[in-house]
């Protein structure tokens, strides 16, 4: 049976192969027309080394001009000559270009919109053909704007095993999404989008981890924990929520389902305007310590716009730690003169 194996290129872009024990990672995606980039095939010249983030494998047979001990341990490989032992996910140090390759597209149905607050948004898409639609928890895609030639990114808000998948968005005055969820949207509509794409996902948890959202920046981390929830036996994972109004907070219930599934699942949120009826006022910074942290002996996922991703990486700095790992995605929302949003 074979393994499944995420190629994520430098440009973000993830294409998944699917490879049989027998066979080496790089003939297994030369045979899909996926061309990582290599200069032999006998483990000599090191053109293909890459980082495995997932998994296990059979490193091969190679030499050390190729692929050092030292780089063999910090899970460096070389496509041309593993074989999978389980599924993998890969970092190419290429462009998908480079590779000959590209977001894959994908054409959908829209089944569900549900307005969680003034402020927020989700909605259901339907996958055709669901079963070549395959995504890294925590990854995005670009969708195009129904009506319009504007295309709007959005990381999923549910898991890669559910049949249907779903989004959150911040309705912003002016905002192409926005206005087409708010004004036009109606159920059985035809969305298409490409994807996935990022590199802000889920890596396998050796270590606790310190889950911090901004605003909508919670959806990719909704992915992550319907993918821990799968599989509860692992470290603790703490989340931190914070928004900028209480209309703002949304899928606390979900959260609260997580805590009970998920052993070592904590979470707080915290609201910045300071006439909230929380307990917490402020920003999550208010709320990450060294005790959150594990004195730095943590991996941290980071989500949320640019003014809040950048103070926390200010504030952890401050603290004088580094995290054994650290993950961000900035995102930033509509602006009518620059047409970007999330």
């Amino acid at each position: 049976m074979p393994f499944q194996i995420a190629l994520n290129f430098e440009d973000g872009v993830t294409r998944f192969i699917d490879c049989r024990p027998d066979e080496t990672v790089a003939e297994a995606s030369y045979k899909t027309r996926i061309n990582i980039p290599l200069d032999c095939r006998d483990g000599a010249c090191g053109t293909c080394k890459s980082l495995c983030e997932s998994g296990s494998y059979d490193g091969g047979n190679y030499i050390d001009e190729a692929l050092t001990e030292e780089e063999a341990e910090l899970g460096y490989c070389l496509p041309c000559q593993m074989t999978p032992r389980s599924d993998l996910v890969l970092r190419i140090a290429s462009t998908s270009a480079a590779a000959k390759t590209g977001a894959a597209a994908h054409s959908t149905t829209l089944v569900d919109i549900q307005r969680y607050s003034p402020s927020t948004v989700g909605f259901t898409l339907d996958v055709d053909n669901r079963e070549a639609l395959y995504f890294l928890p925590g990854q995005y895609v670009n969708i195009t704007v129904p009506g319009t030639d504007q295309t709007r990114s959005y990381s999923f808000s549910s898991g890669p095993g559910r049949r249907l998948v779903s989004f959150l968005v911040r309705i912003t005055e002016g905002g192409a999404m926005s206005g087409y969820l708010a004004e036009r949207a109606q159920l059985g509509d035809r969305l298409e989008f490409t994807g996935p794409i990022g590199s802000f996902y889920l890596r396998d948890l050796a270590r606790p981890a310190l889950f911090l959202a901004g605003g909508t920046g919670l959806a990719p981390l909704l992915s992550m924990l319907e993918r821990l929830a799968q599989s509860p036996d692992g470290p603790p994972v703490h989340l931190l929520y914070g928004v900028t109004a209480d209309q703002d907070l949304v899928h606390l219930d979900t959260l609260e389902d997580y805590a009970k599934v998920i052993p070592g699942f904590t979470f707080d949120h915290c609201v910045a305007e300071p006439t909230s009826s929380t307990r917490n006022k402020g920003y999550v910074t208010s709320l990450i310590d060294l005790t959150t942290l594990h004195g730095g002996d943590c991996d941290v996922y980071l989500c949320g716009p640019p003014a809040m991703v950048e103070a926390v990486r200010g504030h952890i700095a401050s603290l004088g730690v580094t995290p054994a790992s650290f993950h961000y995605e900035k995102f930033t929302p509509h602006a009518v003169l620059t047409g970007a949003s999330r």
